[in-house]
């Protein structure tokens, strides 16, 4: 069970296991979608149930996240927890904007204080006159209440030219950070139309941002792009630069329903001329399949090995593999002429159930012969797409990636019709003709496209296109 506030990024939410419950417990501009009394019986029914239970909160749970006060209702139910310490949105936001807490230069201390108190009340709990001594002050919760808090801070000493910065989002592709002084910062915010979540700043430290910003100069800072892939790794180059990576698989590699024709092909495995693998997936479940089969690599000493892509080439040299062909065309189509004349040649094909028989078919009309081994399967998910939906919905996704034809019909699936006329505001890359064909069947344009089928030159060409138009990709 996940107990999950509105502040956590999905990315760490679609970490849970598959069959995990979730119940949302946000907090989001004064609405409460359970109250906090609500959310300390939801902790406890569920721990007596059996069940292990995740309290997953934004920031630190022990910096205004009423995490003692969660923990104090589990201590008297007589639960037993943990804490794992997170970090908080009054030292990360600051960091992405360039402005640290303290410098000896500048300041020696810095208080965390919370914005949303009551300006009604006649007892505040904030000390104005105590902080006033305080080099650096951060505000958290308190865009609502920002007018009253410069008000008050002046009123008890502290100069109206002192530097202010408001950090909206930050950390994430649409940060946002505004600078002013103590006196004209309600103004400024008034007229930016700042709203939460939001950090305040107060301080001379807020002044070493202009040479210390460095997230909001990268060159791809503002996008955020949607990976429909499992393995992500080849886009961590543009995360290096600043963009950031929406992970939302849509396929999900399993076992074949029978591993009967694979065994029957490995039982056969020295009659083979070729051995051609057109996926890294397909080479690892082989090679699982053959080891739990009691067989191993010396079995395959007289049959040559072809991988389509570098990828999967690097993923059979890790079995101690040698690859004798690699095509420069990745597509099915490049393999067919790469082979050339196959007439009496045996080939073995271990791949995806779903893979097209445009290469067996060729081998065949050509008098070869092929066996076509299944040696795993993609399904569709179960992940929770209501978010990956509202961030389309807000135009929050710059570039929208699909490796195959799968990942975009399976996206489809997962949100709904909707989801078509969603991506219709978004940049489009794909990789082959296939994969775009699909996509531009329901009258979307693929815009994006490397002329190599791998997601190394996907990257690169994403990371032109954003370099170019990155002033009107920005989310923030």
């Amino acid at each position: 069970m996940v107990v999950y506030d509105y502040h956590v990024n999905s990315q760490i939410v679609n970490l849970a296991r598959k069959d995990a419950e979730f119940i949302y417990a946000g907090k989001r501009g004064g609405h409460h979608t359970l109250t906090q009394d609500e959310i300390n019986a939801v902790l406890v029914e569920q721990a007596q149930k059996g069940k292990t239970v995740c309290r997953l909160k934004g920031g630190d749970p022990f910096i205004f996240g009423r995490g003692g006060e969660e923990a104090e209702t589990l201590v008297e139910a007589g639960i037993r927890f943990e804490v794992v310490p997170g970090i908080s949105s009054a030292i990360a936001a600051p960091a992405y904007a360039g402005i640290p807490l303290t410098h000896r230069k500048f300041a020696t201390t810095v208080a965390f204080i919370p914005g949303h108190e009551d300006r009604e009340k006649k007892d505040s709990t904030i000390a104005w006159d105590k902080i006033i001594g305080i080099d650096t002050l951060v505000f958290l919760m308190g865009v609502k209440n920002l007018p009253y808090i410069a008000e008050q801070l002046i009123a008890h000493g502290r100069s109206p030219e002192t530097p202010v910065a408001i950090i909206r989002w930050g950390t994430r592709a649409e940060q946002n950070t505004v600078t002013s002084t103590l006196g004209g910062v309600a103004e400024l915010v008034k007229s930016r139309d700042i709203r939460p979540p939001s950090v305040m700043v107060v301080g001379d430290v807020v002044n070493l941002r202009d040479h210390l910003s460095w997230f909001e100069k990268k060159p791809l800072f503002g996008a955020r792009i949607l990976a429909t892939r499992e393995d992500t790794g080849g886009f961590a180059p543009l995360a290096r630069l600043g963009a950031e990576i929406v992970e939302f698989p849509t396929i999900e590699q399993r076992d074949p329903e029978s591993w009967e024709e694979t065994d029957r092909a490995i039982g056969g495995i020295g009659s083979f001329d070729w051995l051609v693998f057109t996926s890294a997936n397909g080479a690892a479940y082989f090679m699982r399949r053959l080891m739990e089969l009691g067989r191993d690599i010396r079995e395959l000493a007289g049959t040559r090995i072809c991988a389509i892509g570098p990828k999967t080439r690097a993923a059979l040299e890790r079995f101690g593999l040698r690859v004798e062909m690699v095509p420069e065309d990745f597509r099915a189509e490049g393999l067919v002429e790469a082979f050339g004349d196959v007439r009496g040649k045996r080939i073995l094909l271990p791949r995806a159930k779903e893979a097209r028989d445009l290469f067996p078919d060729a081998v065949r009309e050509a008098g070869g012969e092929i066996t076509v081994a299944t040696v795993y399967r993609t399904v569709v998910p179960e992940r929770h797409s209501k978010r990956l939906a509202r961030l389309l919905r807000e135009g929050r996704i710059n570039v929208a990636t699909f490796t195959s034809a799968s990942t975009f019909k399976n996206l489809v699936s997962m949100i709904g019709p909707e989801a078509v006329e969603l991506l219709r505001g978004v940049t489009i890359a794909a990789i082959g003709p296939v994969t775009r064909k699909s996509i531009e069947k329901q009258g979307l344009t693929v815009t994006v496209m490397p002329e190599r089928a791998t997601i190394d030159d996907m990257a690169n060409a994403i990371r032109d296109w954003a370099e170019a138009s990155i002033p009107v990709s920005r989310a923030g």
